[in-house]
């Protein structure tokens, strides 16, 4: 098992580099920076073709290429953003909730430090990179994966939720909903519903419910809320914003979960909602100096300390 988990980390680390890197790497380049290939030459040029075939079979396509085509330079490899996307087209509720635990992983994996790790170490060595091109990481879902299909089914069906929920006091609430719309927001997934307790609509973070959700029949018609808008409801929570500068034609991922957007020239200035402060953390990690934090003040010290523990670890 050991040996299996090794690979797989390598794995991700050597995508992750192909992916943010702007130019073609060599193999020697890869040897250098990405965690995992260890030995002698022979043996980490066998590693390197298994690990080829293993992602070009997941498809996973890899490009090679060289610095300049005039010349006879060393063969380098990359990964396109593009053709590193998938067009999921529709996909069942379980799907989706399979795909977000995978998407889970994934972000645990991408953050890690050996993953940091490889695109510092590129930059130190002048291969200019560009975490952005790394896809977008999908919500993470701390529930049941049965979660996201038992409230998509009730959606459908108009059938009550019932469910105990994390108030503020720390104090598990029971709540019945009929729910109305399931979104994520920021790295979080969020259900919304009519509150039977109060008769309106209400949202709730997934994370936060305690225990089994529980579906009951609804026997009655239920006429949807016309005034519900999720835009608004994520926007009347009350969250904290995060006030960040962000360069010009960078900081896609900062970029859509921001609020507002404000043109200073070179950068711009937006504010995002914190609804997890080591979640904004690690997205503003990947921009580098792409990124400029102004406030709140626990954010930016989280980030400096991040900062210097990354760099403690590879000093």
């Amino acid at each position: 098992m050991l040996t299996v988990s090794r690979k797989i980390e390598r794995l991700i680390n050597l995508t992750i580099a192909l992916l943010a890197t702007k130019r073609y790497l060599t193999k020697s380049e890869i040897f250098r920076t990405v965690e995992g290939y260890e030995g002698s030459a022979e043996t980490k040029e066998r590693m390197f073709e298994r690990d080829k075939d293993d992602l070009r079979s997941l498809g996973i396509s890899i490009d090679v290429g060289s610095f300049d085509p005039l010349f006879n330079d060393e063969a380098g490899y990359r990964i396109k953003s593009e053709s590193y996307q998938l067009d999921l087209g529709e996909i069942t509720p379980t799907e989706m909730s399979l795909l977000s635990l995978a998407a889970d992983a994934w972000q645990g994996a991408a953050f890690a430090d050996q993953a940091q790790s490889a695109i510092l170490k590129l930059s130190s060595i002048g291969v200019p990179t560009d975490p952005i091109d790394i896809p977008g990481l999908s919500p993470k879902l701390a529930n049941s994966s049965k979660d996201l299909e038992t409230i998509a089914g009730a959606i459908g069906s108009s059938d009550f939720l019932v469910f105990d929920y994390l108030s503020p006091s720390l104090l598990a609430e029971a709540r019945q909903i009929i729910p109305i719309a399931l979104s994520n927001r920021a790295g979080f997934w969020y259900v919304s519903g009519v509150d039977k307790g109060v008769e309106e609509v209400r949202t709730f973070r997934l994370d936060r419910i305690q225990g089994a959700i529980t579906v009951v029949n609804n026997k009655e018609t239920f006429d949807f809320p016309s005034d519900f808008e999720l835009d608004q409801i994520h926007a009347s929570t009350g969250t904290r914003l995060a006030v960040i500068d962000v360069r010009k034609g960078k900081g896609h991922a900062l970029r859509a979960l921001s609020t507002s957007i404000t043109d200073m020239g070179e950068w711009d200035q937006i504010k995002v909602p914190i609804y997890s402060i080591d979640y904004l953390t690690a997205q503003i990690l990947w921009h580098g100096d792409d990124v400029f934090v102004h406030e709140p003040a626990d954010l930016r010290e989280n980030v400096v300390r991040q900062l210097q523990a990354l760099v403690m670890n590879h000093e």
